[in-house]
C-alpha cells in the first residue's frame, strides 16, 4: 500500500498530533465537532522528515497527493486554484506536534498573481481588499520563501503612509496599494533576479518547501533546545482555504483565550483588529482592541465566539488559545491549542478546573510545568521603592514580573551584554521570531507596538519573562538607538525597570522584595504532599537559606556545605591559619578559634529547622581554594602568622595541585588532618545538645562524609569522629541519636556500595562529582564544548543539567541496589544539582530514592516534579 502523506481535515482527530502536528490535529478535531473551520488538508510530519531525506525536494508522489487534495478543496469551496475570475486562495502554515508559537513560518493569500488579483477585485467588488491581499502575499512570500528582509517592504509601506498623511495601512486606498504592489515586485526582481512567480502551483510548492525548511531555521532550533523538544519530529504543513479579515469594517481577525493567560481568571480574554489579517495581530503592527469591545460592535459574532470557546474548553478540558477571522460578519476558527500561560495562571487554571469537576487532582498536577514555578519564586518590586520611582510610560501588562536592566535595541546587543554579565531590557518596535535568543537572555521586553497576543507577549509568557507590549507612550527609534518619552530621551545603555504585572515603565533600577505565596499555591502544595512519595529537602548553608527553604515547603536540609561558612568576614583568617599550620598545636589553636563560630552556625540552623532532618557535609574542597590571591591579603595574613612574605608564599605554593578536584579534598583531608573533622563534629554535636536542652527538641544530626572511594576510608574517619562524639557526650553528660553517612560521588564508591553500606547509615549521591568523574569532564571547564556537543546532537541534554541515565544513571541504580542488598531499608538521597531537575527526578523516583535536595528556589519545582513522577510511576 502506498504511504499516505496528506490528510483532509475531515480525516484526522486530536489524538493524531504526532502525525498531523498540533495545529493540523486540532483543525481536524474542530471540523469533526462541526465548528466553522475553512476546509483544508495537512501534509504530515513524516512528509517533512522525508523532505529532508530527499535532499529538500518535493518528490513526485507527494506532489500527486497535493494535487488530489487540491481538487477536493476546489470542489468543497466552489472555487478554482488557478482561476482568473474567482480564485481559490490558500494559507500555508507550519504546525509541529509541540506548540512553538511564533517560531516558524506562514504564508497567506497564496494563489494571487497579476491577473487573479483583478478577478478577485471584480468578484468581491472591493479593489482595495484585493490589492491589500496581494501586497501582503508578496511580502510574506518574499520573506518566508525567498528570505528577502522585511525591511525592504516595510519601508515602502511606511513611505506610502507618510506620503498620504495617514497612520494606519487600512487608511490607504486601492490606488495606493496598486503602487505598493508594483514597488514590492520591483524589490523582488532586484533581490532575486527573477520576476515574482505568477503560476499558483509553483507558489504553493515553493511555500511548502519553505515551511518544511523552517523546521531547521535557527530560531526554531533554539526554541526546541530551550524547551527540551525532541529534534526528531518535523513539522506538518497545513494548507487551508483563505477567509479574509481585511474586507472592510465588517471583517476582522483576532485571538481569544478561554481564560486569562496572565492570571487565570475565568473570563474570555483576547484582542481583535477590524479590517486586518491574522499576522497583523501576532506581529503587533497595530495595537489591537480588547475582545470585550467586539460584543458591542458585532454582538452576534461575539456570542458565537463565546459558545465556541466554551465548547472547545469543555472538549479539551484545558484553557484554549483560539485564532479566529470574521469575514463580512461570519465567524471562522483557524486554530485552537492549549494556551501558553504564566505560572500564576497555570496554578489558578489547574486548581479551578479540578474544582469545577472537569479534571482530576492528578490531571491538575500534571498540567503545570514544574520549571514554570520559577516565575513565582523570584522578587517583585518593593512597593515603597516603586511608589517613589519616576514613571516613564504605561503599556499593556503582557507578561508579569519585575525586571531592571540597560536598554538594548537588538537581540545581538542583548546577547553581547549577557556574555559580559550585564542585565538588559530588549526594547523594540515589535519583536519577531528572529529576536528569540535576545528575548531569552534579557531580563524583560518592552515593545512600542503590539498587544496582549502579539509575538512578544505570547513568547514572553511562555518563558516566564517580564514583558510590556503596545507601549504607545514611547517612541522607539531602532536605527538611532533612542527611546523618546514624555519628558526626555533614553539612549542605549540607560537603565529602566519594567513591571509586567501593571504595565508600568520606570526610570532607573528599583529595589525588589521577596514574593508572597499563598491561596491556590498553598492548595497546590497540599495536593503535592498528598501525592508524592519522595521527600524534597534543600541545600542550605546559612540560617537565611534555611528560612527561605521552609517558606517554599522544604522537608529538611539535604546538604549543608560547611566550607561556605568559613568565608564569612572575621573567619577566613582563622581558617587560613589552620590550613597553613605546620604543627598539630598550631592547627589546634586555629581550630579552637573556629569551633564556636561553627557551633553557632549549626545552632542557628537547628533553630530554623526544628526537628526536620539536617544533613551536614564535612569539609570538602581542596584547601588551596581558601588561600588569598591578592598581595594585600597575603601580606596581612603573613603578619598575623608572624611569617615573612617569602615563607607564607612558600607554604601557599606547597598546597598547589595540578588537578585539585581529584586531589587532596573530601575525606582525604579528614584522614590527613583528622583534627579538622573532629572540630566539625564537635561543633555539630555541641550545638545539637544545646538546642535539644533549650527547646526540648528531638534533633538527630546527619553527618555526611564526602568523596569516599573505599570502605576503609569511611571506617577510619568514622572511628575518629565517633570517638570525638563520645568525648562530647561524656563532657556534657548528655547524648542524642545521630547518623553518619557518606556521599556517593566517586564511581568506585558506586561499584562497591554494598561494602560501604555496612559502615554507613545513609547514602547521598553527589551527582555533580559523579557526572564529572564518570564522563571525565571538568564541570568548570566543559561549558565551551558541551554546547557544541548539543548543537551537533551528540548530547540531547547537558549532563550537568539532566542526569545521564544510560551511564551515570546506571552507576546510581547499581549503588542503590547494592546498598539495599546490605541494608534493605537503607535511606538514600540526591544532593547534586540534578535534585532540582524534573527529568532527573522522574528517574530517581523509579529507583526508589527517598529524597532529593536542591537549592531553596528550586524546592517547589522539585516538589511538583516529585508528585508528577509519583503519578507517572503508578
Amino acid at each position: 500500500m502506498t504511504e499516505k502523506y496528506v490528510y483532509n481535515f475531515n480525516e484526522g482527530k486530536k489524538e493524531m498530533k504526532e502525525l498531523l502536528g498540533g495545529k493540523g490535529a486540532n483543525l481536524a478535531e474542530m471540523t469533526k465537532i462541526a465548528l466553522p473551520v475553512p476546509s483544508g488538508f495537512t501534509l504530515t510530519t513524516e512528509s517533512c522528515n522525508r523532505f529532508f531525506v530527499e535532499g529538500q525536494v518535493i518528490w513526485t508522489g507527494l506532489e500527486m497527493e497535493i494535487n488530489d487534495h487540491l481538487k477536493e478543496l476546489e470542489q468543497s469551496t466552489g472555487k478554482k486554484f488557478s482561476d482568473m475570475e474567482n480564485p481559490l486562495l490558500l494559507s500555508v502554515r507550519s504546525g509541529a506536534a509541540h506548540s512553538m508559537p511564533g517560531m516558524m513560518d506562514t504564508v497567506l493569500n497564496l494563489g494571487l498573481n497579476d491577473h487573479s488579483v483583478i478577478g478577485l477585485a471584480k468578484a468581491t467588488s472591493n479593489e482595495r481588499f484585493a490589492y491589500d491581499s496581494y501586497r501582503r502575499f508578496i511580502q510574506m512570500f518574499s520573506d518566508v520563501v525567498m528570505e528577502i528582509p522585511k525591511i525592504h517592504f516595510e519601508s515602502i509601506l511606511e513611505e506610502a503612509k507618510r506620503k498620504q498623511g495617514v497612520a494606519l495601512d487600512k487608511e490607504l486606498d486601492g490606488n495606493d496599494l496598486k503602487e505598493i504592489v508594483k514597488k514590492y515586485k520591483e524589490v523582488y526582481l532586484q533581490e532575486t533576479g527573477e520576476d515574482f512567480p505568477q503560476e499558483p502551483m509553483v507558489q504553493l510548492i515553493l511555500a511548502i518547501k519553505a515551511v518544511f525548511a523552517s523546521w531547521n531555521n535557527p530560531r526554531a532550533v533554539f526554541y526546541r533546545e530551550m524547551h527540551g523538544i525532541s529534534k526528531l519530529n518535523g513539522t506538518a504543513v497545513n494548507v487551508q482555504a483563505m477567509v479574509f479579515g481585511n474586507k472592510g469594517e465588517s471583517s476582522g481577525t483576532g485571538v481569544a483565550f478561554t481564560r486569562n493567560p496572565g492570571n487565570g481568571e475565568k473570563k474570555l480574554f483576547g484582542e481583535f483588529l477590524l479590517n486586518a489579517q491574522g499576522e497583523d495581530v501576532v506581529a503587533g503592527v497595530r495595537t489591537p482592541n480588547e475582545l470585550a469591545e467586539l460584543k458591542d460592535l458585532m454582538p452576534k459574532v461575539y456570542q458565537q465566539l463565546e459558545i465556541a470557546a466554551k465548547n472547545l474548553e469543555n472538549h479539551y478540558k484545558d484553557m484554549q488559545d483560539i485564532e479566529f477571522t470574521i469575514e463580512n460578519g461570519e465567524l471562522f476558527l483557524l486554530q485552537t491549542r492549549n494556551g501558553k500561560r504564566t505560572a500564576h495562571a497555570a496554578i489558578t487554571i489547574a486548581v479551578d478546573l479540578h474544582e469545577e469537576g472537569k479534571i482530576t487532582k492528578e490531571e491538575a498536577l500534571l498540567r503545570i510545568d514544574p520549571q514554570q514555578l520559577n516565575q513565582l519564586l523570584h522578587p517583585n518590586f518593593d512597593e515603597k521603592a516603586a511608589a517613589q520611582a519616576t514613571v516613564l510610560a504605561k503599556g499593556l501588562a503582557a507578561s508579569p514580573g519585575a525586571a531592571s536592566g540597560r536598554i538594548y535595541f537588538t537581540a545581538e546587543a542583548v546577547e553581547a551584554a549577557y556574555e559580559k554579565g550585564i542585565k538588559s531590557i530588549l526594547v523594540r518596535q515589535e519583536t519577531s521570531p528572529e529576536d528569540i535568543s535576545g528575548m531569552v537572555k534579557s531580563e524583560g521586553i518592552l515593545t512600542a507596538r503590539g498587544g496582549m497576543t502579539s509575538h512578544a507577549a505570547v513568547v514572553a509568557r511562555g518563558m516566564g519573562k517580564c514583558c510590556i507590549a503596545g507601549c504607545t507612550e514611547v517612541k522607539v527609534n531602532e536605527e538611532e538607538k533612542i527611546v523618546k518619552y514624555k519628558g526626555g530621551v533614553l539612549s542605549e545603555g540607560d537603565v529602566i525597570s519594567l513591571d509586567g504585572t501593571t504595565g508600568t515603565v520606570y526610570l532607573g533600577e528599583i529595589e525588589k522584595s521577596k514574593p508572597t505565596l499563598g491561596g491556590k499555591f498553598t492548595k497546590l502544595m497540599e495536593w503535592i504532599d498528598e501525592t508524592k512519595t519522595m521527600a524534597v529537602r534543600a541545600n542550605a548553608d546559612t540560617p537565611e537559606d534555611a528560612k527561605q527553604a521552609l517558606e517554599f515547603y522544604a522537608e529538611g536540609i539535604g546538604l549543608i556545605r560547611t566550607e561556605h561558612m568559613f568565608f564569612k568576614e572575621g573567619r577566613i583568617s582563622s581558617f587560613r591559619r589552620m590550613i597553613l599550620a605546620e604543627t598539630v598545636e598550631e592547627r589546634a589553636k586555629a581550630l579552637n578559634e573556629i569551633l564556636p563560630m561553627q557551633k553557632n552556625d549549626f545552632y542557628q540552623i537547628y533553630e530554623v529547622m526544628g526537628e526536620l532532618p539536617v544533613t551536614i557535609r564535612l569539609l570538602d574542597p581542596p584547601l588551596h581554594e581558601f588561600m588569598p590571591v591578592k598581595e594585600e591579603e597575603i601580606r596581612q595574613l603573613a603578619e598575623t602568622m608572624s611569617l615573612s612574605l617569602e615563607e607564607l608564599n612558600g607554604r601557599i605554593n606547597e598546597l598547589h595541585e595540578v588537578n585539585p578536584m581529584l586531589g587532596h579534598r573530601g575525606v582525604r583531608l579528614g584522614i590527613t588532618y583528622p583534627e579538622i573533622s573532629r572540630m566539625q563534629v564537635r561543633a555539630i554535636m555541641e550545638a545539637a545538645l544545646e538546642h535539644k536542652s533549650d527547646k526540648n527538641s528531638d534533633i538527630q544530626p546527619e553527618i555526611m562524609i564526602p568523596l569516599i572511594s573505599d570502605v576503609k576510608e569511611l571506617s577510619y574517619i568514622k572511628a575518629e569522629i565517633e570517638d570525638e562524639i563520645q568525648k562530647v557526650f561524656i563532657e556534657k553528660g548528655k547524648s542524642l541519636a545521630y547518623h553518619i553517612g557518606t556521599m556517593i560521588e566517586v564511581p568506585r564508591a558506586a561499584l562497591t556500595a554494598d561494602k560501604i553500606a555496612e559502615e554507613a547509615d545513609f547514602f547521598s549521591f553527589g551527582t555533580n562529582d559523579l557526572t564529572q568523574m564518570g564522563f571525565g569532564f571538568s564541570r568548570d571547564d566543559s561549558g565551551g564544548f558541551i554546547s557544541e556537543y548539543m548543537n551537533k546532537n551528540i548530547f540531547e541534554n547537558g549532563p550537568f543539567d539532566t542526569i545521564d541515565q544510560e551511564g551515570i544513571g546506571q552507576l546510581v541504580e547499581m549503588a542503590v541496589e547494592r546498598g539495599r542488598i546490605t541494608k534493605p531499608n537503607f535511606k538514600i538521597g540526591i544532593c547534586g544539582e540534578h535534585g532540582g531537575d524534573p527529568a532527573s527526578i522522574e528517574f530517581f523516583q523509579r529507583l526508589g530514592i527517598n529524597y532529593v535536595s536542591c537549592s531553596p528556589f528550586r524546592v517547589p519545582i522539585a516538589r511538583l516534579a516529585a508528585a508528577q513522577a509519583a503519578i507517572n510511576d503508578r
